[in-house]
C-alpha cells in the first residue's frame, strides 16, 4: 500500500522521539505525545503512516510500566492490527520484546524466552545502538527464575564488565550485572558499581535507570540489615518514581520490596504499591504471616536434601555469607532455631 508522505515521514522521526523521552523515563511526557501523534494519525485518515503500528508499542511499554497490564497488551494487539505496512523495519523486534515483559509479569516465563528469541530472529539492526539488548533482557528472565549461571554468560558474551564506565548505550547491561552481584552477595562491588551508575544515570537525565539503581541500593542494604540506609535509598526512588508513574519497577523485586516498603506504608504511594503487591502476590503460605521469597524457598528445599551451607553457596553462586543471612530470614519466619526444626515445620505448612 503507498505510503503517505508528509505526515509519514513526521511519524517516522517522532517515533524516534518518543522513544528517547521513554528510555530517560519521562512517562507522562511520552504518552501526552504519543497520544497527540495518534489524534494527527486519526485527523489524516487513510493511508495510515509509516511508523503508527510502532507508536503503539511505545505506549504498550508506557502502560506496563504504569502496571496496566491489560492497556499493555491491548496497545500491542492495536500495533499488529495495522499490519507491517504501517511500522517501521528496523523496530520490528521491539513489538516481541514488550509482550515478552508482559509474559513474564504474568508468570509464564518460558513464554518470556521464547518471545526473546523470535525478538533475535526478527532484529535488523539501525544507525542507531540498542540501549536495551536483547542479551541482557534474557539475563534478567534468567536471574529471575534462579538461573545465574545462565544470566552470567549472557552477560559475558557481551563483553560486560564490573570494570567499564558506564555510558548510556551499557546501562541497561550493566545495571543488569549488578541484580547478579545482588544475587550473589558481593555487596562491595555491587555498592561501587552502582554509584558510579547512579552518577552517570543522573546526569544524562535518566530517570528510570536513577529509580532502579536507588532499588538495587536500598535491596542490598537491606539483605545487610541496614535497615535505615536501606529505607531511605527506597524512598529516593519512590519519589522519583511517583512523579512520573512507575510501579511495575518496584513489583518485579517481590517480597523483599514488598518487606521494605511496610517501613514506609504511611506514605500514600508507599502504601498504594503494596496494595499492587497485595493484588499480585501468591496465597499466603499456610499460617506464616510473612511468606518466605523465592529465594528462600529454593534454600529450603536445598536444606532439607541435607546440603551444608558451603554447597548451598556452590549451587546457587552464593556468597558464603548471604546464604547463612537467608537462613536466619528463613528461621525467623518459621520462628525456629535450628535446622531441623524448620525442615519439620515447613512439612507441616506444606511448603516441602
Amino acid at each position: 500500500m503507498q505510503q503517505s508522505s508528509g505526515l509519514g515521514v513526521s511519524i517516522s522521526g517522532s517515533y524516534l522521539m518518543a522513544d528517547i523521552r521513554l528510555a530517560q523515563g519521562r512517562l507522562g511526557e511520552t504518552e501526552r505525545f504519543i497520544h497527540h501523534l495518534l489524534k494527527q494519525v486519526q485527523e489524516h485518515g487513510e493511508p495510515i503512516p509509516q511508523g503508527t503500528a510502532d507508536l503503539y508499542v511505545l505506549l504498550s511499554d508506557v502502560h506496563f510500566e504504569q502496571n496496566d497490564l491489560d492497556g499493555a497488551t491491548q496497545n500491542l494487539e492495536q500495533s499488529r492490527a495495522l499490519g507491517e505496512y504501517a511500522a517501521l523495519p528496523e523496530p520490528r523486534h521491539r513489538w516481541y520484546m514488550a509482550m515478552a515483559n508482559i509474559k513474564q509479569a504474568q508468570g509464564l516465563c518460558n513464554e518470556a524466552i521464547n518471545l526473546l528469541d523470535e525478538a533475535q530472529r526478527q532484529q535488523l539492526g539501525g544507525p542507531a545502538p540498542e540501549a536495551r539488548p536483547i542479551a541482557a533482557m534474557k539475563a534478567r528472565m534468567w536471574l529471575a527464575q534462579g538461573k545465574l549461571l545462565e544470566a552470567l554468560n549472557g552477560l559475558r558474551e557481551r563483553g560486560v564488565s564490573v570494570e567499564e564506565e558506564p555510558t548510556f548505550i551499557r546501562e541497561f547491561e550493566l545495571i543488569t550485572l549488578a541484580r547478579i552481584l545482588l544475587a550473589q552477595g558481593d555487596w562491595e562491588t555491587l555498592l561501587g558499581l552502582l554509584k558510579r551508575l547512579e552518577t552517570t544515570a543522573q546526569a544524562g537525565g535518566r530517570k528510570r535507570s536513577v529509580i532502579e539503581i536507588h532499588i538495587l541500593q536500598a535491596l542490598a542494604y537491606q539483605a545487610q540489615g541496614e535497615m535505615s540506609t536501606a529505607v531511605e535509598s527506597l524512598k529516593q526512588a519512590l519519589r522519583l518514581a511517583e512523579a512520573e508513574g512507575f510501579i511495575r519497577i518496584f513489583l518485579m523485586e517481590g517480597q523483599p520490596m514488598a518487606n521494605l516498603l511496610t517501613r514506609l506504608k504511611d506514605e500514600p504511594f508507599a502504601r498504594n504499591l503494596l496494595f499492587d503487591f497485595e493484588g499480585s502476590a501468591p496465597p499466603p503460605q499456610g499460617a506464616l504471616l510473612e511468606p518466605l521469597s523465592e529465594r528462600e524457598l529454593e534454600i529450603l528445599r536445598l536444606v532439607a536434601k541435607g546440603l551444608s551451607n558451603c554447597e548451598i553457596s556452590q549451587r546457587l553462586y552464593l556468597a558464603l555469607s548471604t546464604v547463612k543471612g537467608y537462613n536466619q530470614r528463613i528461621f525467623d519466619k518459621l520462628h525456629v532455631q535450628r535446622r531441623t526444626e524448620a525442615i519439620a515445620h515447613a512439612r507441616e505448612l506444606g511448603l516441602l
